[in-house]
């Protein structure tokens, strides 16, 4: 039981540093940082409009914050996915 908790142990433990593994990331799916970067700045938007949001109630406002940083980051997935032509199926390995 200890070897397959040591196969398991393994697979999370890898030679490359977090810095590294998000560059290889990013390059494999270029839009999702940019997903990111844009939920990150919807939000900072909306935590600098907090203060002058008017007579609008805090959950519609909150609820309007969430809405479009979700909608940001559907975005840049879909145009990744549009942006990057459909990969074939994996062939099955030779018998």
């Amino acid at each position: 039981m200890s070897s397959n908790a040591d196969v398991a142990l393994s697979s999370y433990q890898s030679d490359e540093d977090q810095g590294s593994k998000l560059i290889r990331k990013a390059k494999e799916a270029p839009f999702v940082p940019v997903g990111i970067a844009g939920c990150m700045a919807v939000v900072a938007y909306g935590l600098y409009k907090l203060k002058s949001r008017g007579n609008t109630k805090m959950s519609v406002h909150l609820i309007h914050m969430r809405v479009a940083a979700q909608g940001f980051v559907v975005g840049a997935m879909t145009l990744g996915k549009l942006a990057r032509p459909a990969r074939p199926p994996p062939r099955p390995p030779p018998r």
